[in-house]
């Protein structure tokens, strides 16, 4: 099994299309097959149902991805290491971050990391607060950013940020305009909620229970902010997001802010302690703690 064959599993099982892995890989399309069909015929598996012109993962598929993510990742950063001894600072620092920390935190701060470290390359993966934690003990990821509560002592957790909580809710809302809403009519609403997972979802239930609240009904559950936001706008009752995702659409007068007051939350940083934190990585985070 050689490095190339992963990045090309990776490619195609992203994509879940030959064609396009081939195209993005610079590669032809039996080149690919070829090594697609190498790694099944080597292990004597099938990594790919074969649906038409289209092709799936199998469940074997699936498992071998993580995997394979996570030795591509530990490849690239000992090449990484190797960059650095040699005293350049060049190479593919990967990361993983919280849907809120990914959409409105993270990009202005990338933006000033590449004017200060231009031959790094940084690739970013997007999930929410467990994933992410879970692609730093992995190796998958050299750091990562969340705004949920993480309790994994293998993990190292670095302040960053304050973020506020909202609760917001559409124009017809019982609760638009309505003043000051107390916790005890918090259960009167359907509540539309990202998943299980989701640092938001999780701060705000550990709020609930520290106020003796049942949990809410969820009339709905969907994958992101956005997907959220515009359920409430729809009127499908109320949801809790971060001020930073909320601020666009009450600005345009789309949503209005309920008034429950909800304490602030932290976005930090999550890095392997066992692990070699380049220089690249560290760079990064001494941006991020700059005032």
């Amino acid at each position: 099994m050689t490095l190339e064959q992963l990045r090309i599993f990776l490619a195609v099982a992203e994509r879940e299309h030959v064609t396009r892995a081939a195209e993005a890989l610079h590669l032809t399309q039996s080149a690919v097959s070829a090594a697609i069909r190498a790694l099944e015929g080597r292990h004597g598996i099938t990594l790919f149902h074969r649906v038409g012109r289209r092709i799936e993962l199998t469940e074997e598929g699936r498992i071998f991805r993580t995997e394979a993510a996570a030795v591509l990742a530990r490849a690239e950063a000992a090449e990484l290491v190797l960059s650095e001894l040699g005293g350049t600072l060049r190479g593919t620092l990967r990361i993983q971050a919280s849907q809120t920390v990914a959409s409105y935190w993270l990009p202005p701060l990338l933006v000033r990391f590449h004017q200060a470290c231009p031959a790094v390359a940084v690739e970013v993966g997007a999930g929410n607060t467990t994933s992410v934690a879970q692609a730093v003990l992995e190796g998958s990821a050299e750091l990562g950013f969340v705004e949920g509560e993480v309790e994994e002592p293998a993990l190292s957790q670095t302040v960053l940020a304050r973020d506020q909580l909202v609760v917001v809710v559409g124009l017809g809302h019982p609760w638009a305009g309505a003043g000051w809403i107390a916790l005890s009519r918090l259960p009167e609403t359907p509540w539309i909620m990202r998943e299980a997972g989701s640092g938001t979802r999780a701060a705000f239930e550990g709020l609930l229970k520290e106020w003796g609240l049942s949990p809410l009904r969820v009339a709905l559950e969907l994958p992101s902010n956005e997907a959220v936001l515009a359920a409430v706008e729809a009127g499908g009752g109320a949801t809790v997001v971060s001020e930073r995702a909320a601020g666009p659409h009450l600005a345009a007068g789309l949503l209005v802010r309920a008034g429950v007051s909800l304490p602030p939350r932290s976005f930090k940083a999550l890095r392997h302690r066992e692990r070699y934190a380049s220089r690249a990585s560290r760079a990064l985070l001494e941006l991020a703690l700059e005032k």
